[in-house]
């Protein structure tokens, strides 16, 4: 069995992200909005970033050696969408919040940017479910047919919203810690890098 590079599976899913869309961390002042054990963190310290600010609802979540370091900023018992910005812009805000639409959280991804700052976000198509297709969920399961639909038109709202779309990538794991007990093989999910065209 391989030794597991990050302190959880979604480090996986950012550096696969990072890899695809050849983004440049080094150096670079970070939000991971969501960073529950801190997979997204650990990616982007393990990748150069000089600091991060790590934002999750949960208390005593974060890993250890993530909360004790001293490029990690913790605010726990946080939500994300409120999260007042930090008086110094970040250069790239990762997202990975669980029940959360992008359209809930990109706008406040946005107030914590620069004018040359990224978006690299986890879109889970059965969070992005629009009213004529939520009939499809399956105790929280999207059946993996329909997750390019929701992709399509996710991104399409995205744009709308004043968003370049980059770059997407299907996350090389899925979603759904229980989805074999289940008997599903889980949520697919992507990566999708983003550059705001408005700020506010």
């Amino acid at each position: 069995m391989a030794e597991r590079r990050f302190v959880s599976r979604a480090g996986e899913k950012l550096d696969h992200a990072i890899e695809e869309f050849e983004v440049r961390v080094e150096g670079l002042a970070c939000a991971d909005f969501g960073c529950n054990v801190g997979g997204f963190t650990d990616c982007l310290l393990k990748r150069g970033a000089s600091s991060v600010i790590a934002i999750e609802t949960g208390y005593g979540v974060l890993e250890w050696k993530l909360r004790n370091d001293s490029r990690v900023d913790v605010r726990e018992r946080t939500n994300a969408l409120h999260a007042e910005p930090p008086d110094t812009p970040v250069d790239l805000v990762v997202i990975d919040l669980a029940w959360t639409p992008q359209r809930l959280a990109l706008p406040a991804a946005n107030a914590w940017l620069g004018p040359e700052g990224r978006i690299l976000t986890l879109v889970k198509p059965h969070y992005e479910l629009p009213e004529d297709m939520k009939d499809l969920l399956d105790r929280g399961f999207l059946p993996q047919e329909h997750a390019p639909e929701v992709l399509e038109r996710t991104l399409e709202s995205v744009s709308e919203m004043g968003f370049e779309v980059l770059g997407t990538t299907r996350s090389p794991l899925v979603g759904g810690k229980t989805s074999r007990k289940r008997g599903v093989p889980g949520n697919i999910e992507y990566l999708a890098f983003l550059k705001p065209l408005k700020k506010g």
